[in-house]
């Protein structure tokens, strides 16, 4: 009888050794990758959000912020979005204020630039040549940065990239299409 107990004790003995390598080889393996979070890199210094927007609310963001990059102008003026690009301002001649209308078609490049191909001027009731009155603009308007006007080929260039916007944000213009008021963008916030 004295076999049987020691035969029992080490059989006993042996099988709780086996589970405590069993579970201590388990405690030990790394865990499922699936189920883990990765942190992921990101590929690039940027992360992309697609922003689909309208005239409405594009009309109030773009008279703030000309409001805000614009504030020590001499002159007054304001930007609706209409089927086109309308620009409205003030201009002082001779004592008197005389009102001025511009009207642009807007253009998305590729590089998500936007550009402004002037269609129609109005001064008062004068008709003066349209480089005359864009370089007057350019010459007395205080712009924001990153808005650029040629003149001589009639196009305000808008270089979203330039346009000072909080936390280093940048803007590209994907579509700008007044007329069916579909207008998106892509936002590109630093990750750096």
């Amino acid at each position: 009888m004295k076999n049987k107990w020691k035969t029992g004790f080490f059989l006993l003995l042996g099988f709780i050794v086996i589970i405590v390598i069993i579970l201590l080889s388990l405690i030990m393996l790394p865990a499922d990758e699936k189920g883990k979070i990765q942190q992921t890199e990101p590929n690039n210094k940027n992360v992309t959000f697609e922003v689909k927007s309208n005239k409405a609310d594009l009309n109030v963001l773009i008279n703030q912020y000309i409001k805000k990059e614009a504030a020590d102008s001499p002159v007054e003026y304001s930007v609706h979005l209409q089927d086109e690009v309308e620009l409205y301002g003030t201009l002082q001649f001779f004592s008197q204020e005389v009102d001025l209308k511009l009207t642009f078609e807007p253009e998305a490049l590729e590089n998500g630039d936007l550009v402004l191909k002037q269609k129609s001027i109005s001064v008062g009731s004068l008709h003066l040549p349209v480089s005359y009155v864009l370089r007057f603009i350019n010459e007395n308007y205080k712009l924001p940065n990153g808005v650029e006007i040629h003149p001589n080929e009639k196009i305000v260039h808008v270089n979203m990239q330039q346009l000072k916007l909080k936390s280093d944000v940048s803007i590209k213009v994907n579509t700008f299409d007044l007329i069916k008021d579909d207008i998106t963008f892509t936002i590109l916030v630093p990750v750096e």
